[in-house]
């Protein structure tokens, strides 16, 4: 199928529920769930040249979170043609295996030998999105990654993220290092931080489009939004779109994953109606 001229996949679940994963970054762009509510924000202005990243959905961020590193923010997979290894329908679920490669054009940037595979698992009303690195070379590497989660809200000055007291927390616009104290996380201003070592599932309180969090292989929780200064002056977004999204990203970003040759690194996150 075509979404916005992209070639995609699109995985039709138990009960009605769908999704939609563009071969460009291997990225799901739309989770629908059982009740007919789409999960997932999508910025009315995303790009969909097959060459600029698309904002919104599930980017896959690899080999480099954010600006962590010398390649271009938030490395190059979220903007490779990923190829389909599996499309698979059930009854009760429907899944997709998509996977990208090495080849010249990333050795340009990244002289390294891999394989990442990202599968996708649907169900009525929970989604498994499941990201596993390989070593192919003969070299040990390293990589951090994340899958970006842009979780739809429909404001979210009136959304709370729960799970995350006692956990620290680098906080990116202060550069400073703080413990989160509080019972829940709500929403008044930019944020941008990056929780280290989170182990408990988190609750996004957010009316009818609540949601479950959970990651697993991922250590690190990423909460962002631009808020209205940031946002307005982003050309794939529109001057409101902050309102109607988080992100909660499954993240491996402050300490990355040393891999050696033959060996496999997997790292999932789920999401499901509560």
């Amino acid at each position: 199928m075509e979404f916005h001229g992209l070639e995609a996949i699109r995985l039709a679940g138990p009960r009605g529920a769908s999704a939609v994963i563009a071969r460009h970054g291997g990225q799901v762009l739309s989770w629908i769930t059982g009740d007919g509510r789409e999960r997932l924000f999508l910025s009315p202005r995303a790009a969909f040249d097959g060459d600029t990243p698309i904002r919104g959905g599930i980017p896959v961020c690899f080999p480099q979170f954010a600006g962590r590193g010398p390649l271009p923010k938030h490395g190059f997979a979220r903007t490779r043609r990923w190829d389909i290894l599996e499309t698979r329908h059930a009854d009760d679920f429907a899944l997709a295996t998509l996977v990208c490669s090495d080849d010249p054009v990333s050795h340009a940037l990244w002289p390294h030998a891999f394989r990442v595979e990202l599968t996708v698992l649907l169900e009525a009303d929970r989604l498994d999105v499941e990201l596993a690195v390989q070593n192919t070379g003969e070299s040990t590497w390293a990589f951090t990654a994340a899958l970006h989660s842009y979780l739809r809200v429909v404001q979210v000055e009136d959304v709370t993220l729960e799970g995350l007291r006692g956990t620290e927390y680098a906080d990116c616009l202060t550069n400073e290092v703080r413990r989160d104290t509080g019972v829940e996380l709500s929403f008044d201003r930019e944020i941008d931080r990056i929780y280290e070592g989170v182990s408990r599932p988190l609750l996004l309180r957010a009316g009818n489009l609540s949601l479950g969090v959970h990651g697993e292989g991922f250590p690190d929780v990423v909460v962002w939004n631009p808020w209205t200064e940031k946002c307005a002056a982003m050309p794939d977004m529109t001057v409101d779109s902050w309102r109607h999204m988080l992100c909660v990203e499954a993240a491996v970003a402050v300490r990355p994953v040393v891999l050696a040759p033959g060996k496999t690194w997997i790292g999932r996150q789920t999401l499901v109606v509560v």
